[in-house]
């Protein structure tokens, strides 16, 4: 029987974090510590969340600081994290971090590229207007470090209009894409 099953596991998951061998992160999200003389060490922001994604069988992506920190395009470490989620939105708490899933619409999971995706999720953050020399600098690094440049630009017709013009402007000075940009527009 399935519930007799799961109620054996969770006795025995109960068990072994008494004892100090593995510690409860989440609702079925558990982990091995590594302990230091400092304390346990958790696993970083991103494995977190993954892990969860991976549980429940949904994508989440960073968004807000988050994308932001992520980028480089702000040295500012969240107090909350947060992350869409194509799954049902939540707050949770791992350790001492708060981490946020809000439930997104189905476009913002059709980027190719993570590169595209988090960008989007970075600049809504900053706005059209605050986007200054030091963003569009770190900008221009990111994309010309892209490894997907085919994708990456199919990506751009995915994007808000301000911030396709931002990139394309950026791209129409790297020779790397000048081929894929004048073949994607035919």
């Amino acid at each position: 029987d399935i519930n007799d099953n799961e109620k054996v596991v969770s006795r025995a998951l109960s068990v072994e974090e008494k004892k100090g061998n593995i510690v409860r992160l989440a609702n079925g999200v558990y982990l091995r510590p590594k302990n230091t003389r400092f304390g346990i060490v958790y696993p970083s922001i991103d494995e977190m969340v993954m892990a969860i994604a991976q549980r429940d069988k949904v994508q989440i992506q960073p968004s807000g600081v988050t994308a932001l920190n992520k980028l480089g395009l702000s040295t500012q470490v969240p107090t909350k994290y947060t992350y869409l989620t194509s799954g049902s939105g939540r707050v949770l708490t791992l350790g001492n971090r708060t981490i946020e899933l809000k439930r997104s619409v189905p476009k913002n999971f059709a980027f190719q590229t993570v590169l595209a995706a988090l960008l989007v999720q970075a600049l809504r953050t900053l706005g059209q207007k605050n986007v200054g020399n030091h963003e569009l600098s770190t900008i221009r690094k990111l994309v010309n470090e892209e490894e997907h440049k085919d994708l990456f630009v199919q990506d751009l017709t995915l994007m808000p209009v301000w911030m396709r013009k931002l990139i394309t402007d950026i791209i129409d000075k790297n020779e790397h894409y000048d081929t894929l940009v004048k073949s994607h527009n035919r």
